[in-house]
């Protein structure tokens, strides 16, 4: 029978039951990997109820560095009953089935294509364990300890991450080293050695182990945050959290141990926005962070914030839509929702980040753009990267960055006679100036209004007052233009006539499949966008190849109808691929569907450079 064989390039897939206490010993069991100097990147995929329903969690090893979802698994570790005929079909023909064999399965459960790893830990559990509890959680730490020897784990980085997460308690650390040694013996004795195997090496450098979500929050405190307010909803709950984590250790002053920060926790998602946009009216930097349900709700704000031009963050975490949707899914399915949230003509500025390390980069930076430009701006991650480990660089701080706090009238230009007007555009960018409250005693004052209004900030119905502030919002976008991040280029090996376009969290799996797709012979241009408005370089790639791929994460093609309305690309040009089911894309998925494309396309030669 065929046996998949790796060294250090393989997919592990657990199934198990959520409330079990599983996800953080198939955690300890990445990370103790990492440890060994091979990358990781582990995701969990749960389900939205506290306990009962299955959940999975997916670790890919690869030392080649690749992050994203490959696709297939090639060792299953089969703990719930309610997945198994879902599990065990997953598996590569080749790969192995690792299972509780204490009650006896018909062989109709089984593939002939597999070779199984049978092990009776829940025989093994009551046999050393009285208590119910201590019989689940150690059942997971006991197949940790099996898995570590017959893929090769070293027990000694186990053992260290024990100590780390038990230091003080050392009841609880020889308890779970016991358990961790009682199943190495037990495969060691019982099981075959298996074909996928860890060596050590030394491939993630600097890079650094953490969630999107968290990067975001310390982001917003290198970005000057120091107001957060937050109604709790899944997937972007641990952003708020981690952000008063972090304040409470960099935003107390260190001579009277006041606190530098505020933190509320609002009655619902439209009071959240609402202390965000007065906190930024107030000159304070400030944010929310929510999901799709949250935007929704924030709209009517939001809209307030646009036509009154105060800056406001928001970071959303998207999630599977619409309405409740999924909450404990990934999609990207928010754009269009963000991009024009609020009824009437809006425009907002969008950012991309691919992996956590551009959750930090992008949360500090969407936090100056919002001042530069008087205007909400949305930090689109997703749960894919907020709520999972990621290997990135490791964060760029520099304690002498300055703030872009925009255009700011001060006590002294009022005073030199400055013509202030709240809404007069003086440079030609669409930007006016504002002031802080109390900047003058006299002077510098404007009532903050969601209706319409003249230049200086006085009450207007009239057509042209209006038509004026629309023109100026216009004009205002274009400049945000160059204020964003550029699109991303990477370019083919060789000369290629098929281009791909896609943005956040595809990009993991998207660089894998450009390499895949290199070894078949089809050479892709791909551009990753990392912001909207969007750039005419986005126009202008379009237009340089035949056929351009829209790869994202949502049914209806949103980035792909975006760059049809506003890049003005012509939509025959585009072919739009999409991946929707809740789970993180994977790179055999692009591979399939371009290479299938490709070849409907019945376009030969695949490289510009073999024409005649």
């Amino acid at each position: 029978m065929q046996k998949i064989e790796a060294v250090n390039d393989f997919v592990i897939k657990f199934a198990n039951i959520n409330g079990s206490g599983s996800a953080s010993a198939n955690e300890l069991l990445a990370r103790a990997i990492l440890r060994m100097g091979v990358p990781v990147s582990p995701r969990n995929i749960f389900p939205s109820n506290i306990q009962g329903l299955p959940t999975w969690f997916e670790v890919r090893v690869t030392e080649h560095g690749y992050l994203g979802r490959r696709g297939g698994v090639d060792l299953m570790v089969a703990m719930n009953p309610q997945s198994w005929d879902q599990d065990v079909r997953e598996i590569d023909p080749g790969g192995y089935l690792f299972y509780d064999s204490s009650k006896p399965l018909p062989r109709s459960k089984f593939r002939d294509d597999i070779h199984l790893l049978a092990m009776p830990l829940t025989e093994i559990c009551n046999e050393t364990y009285s208590d119910a509890r201590e019989r689940q959680l150690f059942r997971n730490i006991i197949y940790v300890g099996a898995l570590a020897w017959l893929l090769d784990v070293d027990p000694a980085e186990i053992e260290k991450l024990f100590g780390e997460q038990f230091r003080g308690k050392e009841k609880l650390l020889d308890s779970n080293i016991q358990a961790l040694a009682l199943g190495r013996e037990y495969a060691r004795e019982h099981l075959k050695p298996i074909a996928l195997k860890v060596e050590r090496r030394d491939r993630v450098g600097e890079r650094i182990f953490v969630d999107g979500n968290s990067a975001a929050a310390l982001g917003c405190i290198y970005g000057g945050a120091m107001v957060c307010a937050w109604y709790p909803i899944t997937p972007s709950s641990s952003v708020a959290e981690a952000f008063e984590r972090y304040a409470q250790k960099l935003r107390i002053d260190p001579a009277t141990g006041a606190r530098r920060y505020t933190i509320v926790q609002a009655e619902d998602e439209l009071a959240s926005i609402g202390m965000v946009i007065g906190a930024g009216w107030n000159g304070a930097r400030a944010f929310t962070a929510t999901s799709g349900p949250g935007i929704s709700l924030m709209s009517e704000f939001i809209g307030l914030a646009y036509f009154a031009e105060i800056p406001a963050v928001l970071i959303n975490v998207q999630r599977g839509g619409p309405s409740t949707g999924m909450p404990t899914r990934t999609q990207q399915a928010d754009l269009i929702a963000c991009a024009y949230a609020s009824h009437g003509d809006t425009r907002h500025v969008l950012l991309f980040p691919e992996d956590p390390y551009e959750c930090f980069e992008m949360s500090a930076q969407a936090l100056d753009l919002a001042e530069r430009l008087q205007t909400p701006v949305f930090v689109m991650t997703d749960l894919d990267i907020g709520m999972n480990q990621r290997l990135c660089r490791p964060f760029a701080w520099d304690d002498s960055r300055e703030y872009d706090r925009g255009k700011v009238m001060t006590r002294e230009a009022l005073d030199s006679g400055a013509d202030f007007g709240r809404y007069l555009d003086v440079d030609g960018d669409g930007i006016p100036y504002r002031t802080y409250p109390g900047t003058h005693p006299t002077k510098g004052g404007y009532f903050t209004r969601g209706t319409t209004k003249n230049a200086y900030a006085v009450y207007s119905e009239a057509g042209a007052d209006y038509v004026y502030n629309v023109q100026r919002l216009k004009k205002k976008f274009e400049t945000a233009k160059s204020l964003v991040p550029l699109p991303v280029l990477t370019a083919a090996r060789y000369p290629a006539r098929f281009a791909a376009i896609f943005y956040g969290s595809t990009s993991p799996a998207m660089h894998e499949a450009l390499d895949a797709l290199a070894d078949q012979g089809i050479y892709i241009n791909a551009l990753r966008v990392c912001a909207f408005p969007f750039q005419d370089e986005i126009a202008e790639f379009v237009a340089a190849h035949s056929k351009v791929f829209v790869l994202e994460q949502n049914c209806d093609g949103q980035l792909a109808t975006m760059l049809v309305n506003e890049a003005g690309v012509n939509p025959a040009s585009l072919i739009s691929i999409r991946h929707y089911d809740g789970t993180p894309i994977t790179a055999r998925f692009i591979t399939q569907e371009i290479a299938e494309r490709v070849s409907r396309l019945n376009v030969r030669p695949l490289r510009e450079d073999m024409v005649a």
